[in-house]
């Protein structure tokens, strides 16, 4: 499934995106935010491929690498996962290499990822977990009406601040 922005496409991560993967998510500044082991090779980075194309073929998850349209490179990813029982709530994740931070990248594909959810899916509210010293992520979240949720805590990682977007009536 692919999206089009702007400048941006959000298309299937393959095979073919390996390498990219791997300088994506072993990148040492995304990281620091984030709990999760990091891909030390290829196959370390062929794996997760793996792992989430068969979470998309299972509706477990939507996983968007992004490039820019004129570039076949990825330079971030963004997702909707962690789909409520009934499907009305899931969570977005995302991740951008460094060098292509304070451009509106991340923002472009946000809106583009909160359309789908909320128009193509019929989701009710999307969350974001993000680390509470990730303040670029966080004022990325407010930029889009996410609502911190103060008394939302985050079982599995208590570092993480809980933000809520629910879909406008």
């Amino acid at each position: 499934m692919k999206l089009e922005t702007e400048r941006l496409i959000l298309k299937e991560v393959n095979e073919a995106h390996t390498e990219d993967i791997l300088r994506i998510r072993s990148n040492d500044l995304i990281n620091q935010y984030v709990k999760r082991k990091s891909p030390a090779s290829n196959y370390d980075a062929l794996e997760f491929i793996l792992h989430i194309k068969r979470k998309a073929r299972d509706n477990e998850m939507i996983f968007w690498g992004i490039s820019y349209k004129d570039q076949q490179d990825l330079i971030g990813t963004i997702c909707l996962w962690n789909f409520s029982e009934d499907r009305k709530i899931a969570e977005t994740g995302y991740e951008l290499l460094p060098e292509h931070h304070k451009k509106g990248i991340m923002s472009e594909a946000l809106v583009s990822v909160l359309h789908f959810g909320f128009n193509a899916l019929h989701l009710q509210e999307i969350l974001a977990f993000t680390h509470k010293c990730n303040k670029a992520s966080q004022a990325l979240l407010l930029k889009h009406r996410f609502v911190l949720e103060e008394n939302r805590k985050d079982e599995k990682n208590l570092e993480n601040a809980v933000f809520s977007l629910k879909k406008m009536r």
